[in-house]
């Protein structure tokens, strides 16, 4: 063992407390670091705390320095305006004293201004709130979209300070900003004020007007107005990128082709002339009398085509009287007449308008049952309008005999089909007299007329319905459902239910069939398809597959609403205004739920009662398309109602759609991401039907004028064109 270790000197210190000896000061700073450490953390917080305040009012107490601290608040202000602007919040300037409208002040609903007085705001300035923290960006979305390579114009860093550029006019600032990695948005985008009763553009003073402490005067937005500036900015888009062309891609400004017929331009016509656009519609009347041909060699969907281009043309005719448009619609509507040449009368459901051929699907010889039965409002008015002499169709001349001799024309006069579908490029009208102008005005709308009706007379008789619903298939060699297990009012067979109300509304309420078939479809519905969420006891549509229900609906579903107002507008049963009340209620839930207000594709509900949320949504249906339907069904719930919570509803989609799906150098764009707001995934496609319906219908929702296109005078095809109601002597 180790000894303990000696120590050969002791150590002793002596001192005296109350000694004053000189230490040079080192021993009093030790002292005071000491005390300071002993104090608590919240001690230590509040003396600093009263240091910086003492020093910021030292500051402040000086004139020139007081002025610069103006300066360097104000520039503060336009950046966290700008971080505002993405989350759809705007702080107040200093300066700036808003009256408090009906409706105005963000984030509170539209009051009705008997129920809520003007009250003036103290003009007190505000300091702007310090920006929040960005929430890092999402990796979801096309790859194309995470790439930061080669950067383009509307991909930039995160963070980026707001770039200011001057308007057309010069006179003001507009911001451009970025709220998500992909698209950029506009800063006054999502920040409208809204709308009061009496509806003005909301107007917000420059930060620096706004340092001289002075009152101006905050009008409410102008909603109509607010329509017609999106359809003129995805108009701009349009006409910059992809002018002639099926589809704006509006963030990589170029254009998509589905027929290269032009098809945004057509399904837009009316809306232009619906809205007052005058410019916008000569220009593109200009297109359609100069560039629109139908002599391709393309394969066409006969229901879409119907829909959008003949539907379009029809519609545009009658609102404008220009037989231009009346001439393209016989054009396009007798090329798309081999679709009805198969065994069964039930139409294939592609087309080629150049050779005069059809077939059906490449994977299938169905065709889905809201496809052959959604084209006969289009083509019982076109068979309709053909029968008038003075709409005479003439055929060219310049064709060989033997293309004019084996030609549908001749098919149809000896009573019988062709066979040489390829011949119906034949139907190229130029000019003709006898024998062709007879078939042409006479023979030709009655094979239109009967065509079309054949199909909706084999549907009515057919076996395989269950309380009046359909399955989503028909076979176009025996006409006979298919695939019967599923049944469903969204894609696939919507439209079929609604084309029996409105074909009956067309026909002066004479043909009852479609009216008892319509009637025994929404006694099915209720019976088979109709639940509750538990939670909130939200009313949806379900799916029936192989007798189980699927408790999902799509966004097509919410045409339902209107269709059922229409219906008990014209007489059907009162509760089936009921029926549409609360579905409203569901498809407007389907977007406040969402965290970009917008709709998902399809939404999945619950019916546990120990789940707290109402609405659910799976990962591959969270994308929006833009699609019209909810806001179809606000336009008509709104015009029998007038029950103005309808016109909120639609104000805050609008609201959602400048915020999310607008993009800067023209055109709105789908998204592949309703749930997440921070990224919500730009899909670079503007839809024809954004233009030709969304837009439409919220203008008429937000119009004071219930003579515009009178639902007493008119019924909207699937497509939002407006056809006339025949009068009952026809």
């Amino acid at each position: 063992m180790y000894s303990p270790q000696r120590k050969d000197f002791v150590s002793l210190t002596l001192g005296d407390q109350h000694s004053r000896s000189y230490t040079n000061g080192k021993h009093r700073r030790q002292s005071c670091w000491r005390k300071w450490k002993q104090l608590s953390r919240l001690q230590r917080s509040l003396i600093l705390f009263l240091l910086a305040f003492l020093f910021i009012c030292g500051i402040l107490s000086y004139p020139s320095l007081t002025e610069q601290w103006r300066g360097l608040s104000d520039r503060a202000l336009k950046e966290d305006w700008v971080e505002m602007d993405n989350r759809g919040l705007r702080p107040i300037p200093p300066g700036l004293v808003p009256k408090i409208l009906p409706g105005v002040v963000p984030g509170v609903q539209d009051i009705p201004p008997e129920v809520m007085p003007e009250i003036q705001r103290p003009s007190i300035p505000l300091l702007p709130k310090p920006p929040a923290m960005r929430k890092p960006p999402s990796k979801r979305g096309p790859p194309v979209l995470q790439k930061r390579g080669n950067v383009s114009d509307w991909q930039v860093k995160d963070g980026e300070e707001a770039m200011l550029k001057r308007d057309e006019d010069g006179g003001k600032e507009a911001k451009t900003v970025i709220s998500w990695r992909g698209a950029m948005i506009e800063a006054e985008q999502g920040t409208e004020l809204q709308s009061t009763a009496h509806g003005k553009e909301g107007t917000v003073a420059d930060a620096e007007e706004a340092a001289n402490l002075k009152p101006v005067t905050v009008k409410a937005v102008d909603r109509v107005e607010a329509v017609q500036e999106a359809f003129r900015h995805a108009w701009k888009g349009y006409k910059a990128f992809a002018w002639g062309h099926d589809e704006l891609k509006p963030i990589s400004k170029t254009h998509g082709e589905w027929f290269g017929l032009g098809l945004t331009l057509i399904d837009a016509l009316d809306t232009m002339w619906i809205l007052g656009l005058k410019d916008e519609f000569a220009e593109a009347r200009k297109w359609v009398e100069t560039e629109l041909s139908f002599s391709k060699n393309v394969d066409v969907n006969l229901f879409e085509s119907t829909i959008r281009i003949l539907g379009g043309l029809l519609s545009t005719y009658h609102l404008t009287g220009d037989t231009l448009f009346l001439d393209k619609a016989k054009d396009i509507g007798f090329r798309l007449m081999p679709a009805f040449k198969t065994p069964s009368k039930i139409p294939y459901s592609d087309v080629n308008i150049g050779k005069g051929t059809a077939h059906p699907p490449r994977w299938t010889t169905d065709s889905t049952v809201a496809e052959v039965t959604s084209i006969q409002l289009e083509f019982r008015e076109l068979s309709r309008l053909t029968q008038d002499p003075q709409y005479q169709i003439k055929v060219d001349r310049k064709r060989s005999g033997r293309e004019r001799g084996n030609g549908i024309g001749k098919g149809l006069r000896a009573g019988t089909r062709t066979r040489n579908p390829r011949s119906a490029k034949a139907l190229h009208i130029d000019e003709a007299t006898g024998a062709n102008k007879f078939f042409f005005i006479i023979i030709l709308p009655f094979y239109l007329n009967n065509a079309v009706e054949e199909v909706t007379r084999q549907v009515h008789r057919l076996e395989g319905k269950r309380d009046g619903l359909v399955p989503m298939f028909i076979n176009t060699n025996s006409g006979k459902f298919t695939r019967r297990g599923a049944l469903t009012l969204g894609a696939r067979a919507d439209s079929y239910y609604e084309y029996l109300l409105k074909q009956w509304l067309q026909g002066s309420k004479k043909e009852t069939e479609l009216l008892e078939d319509y009637l025994q479809a929404i006694e099915g519905v209720k019976k088979n398809l109709l639940r509750q969420t538990s939670p909130g006891k939200l009313t949806f549509v379900g799916e029936l597959s192989n007798g189980r229900l699927n408790p999902k609906m799509d966004h097509l579903v919410c045409f339902l609403p209107g269709t059922l107002a229409l219906g008990a507008h014209n007489g059907l049963p009162a509760d089936h205004m009921d029926l549409a009340v609360q579905l409203m209620e569901t498809c407007h839930q389907m977007y406040a739920q969402m965290e970009t207000g917008l709709s998902p594709e399809i939404a999945h509900f619950n019916l546990q009662s120990n789940n707290g949320r109402d609405i659910d949504v799976k990962p591959a249906d969270r994308h929006n398309l833009l699609r019209p339907e909810t806001v179809e069904s606000l336009f008509y719930m709104y015009r029998f109602t007038k029950d103005s919570k309808y016109r909120d509803w639609g104000w805050d989609i609008l609201q959602s759609f400048n915020k999310y799906t607008r993009v800067p150098s023209g055109g709105y764009t789908s998204i592949s991401n309703v749930r997440d707001p921070e990224n919500p995934a730009p899909r670079d496609k503007m839809e024809s039907f954004f233009l030709g319906e969304t837009l439409k219908y919220l203008f008429l929702l937000f119009s004071d004028d219930n003579e515009l296109i009178s639902l007493d005078k008119y019924v909207f095809n699937t497509e939002a064109h407006p056809l006339p109601i025949w009068p009952s002597t026809s």
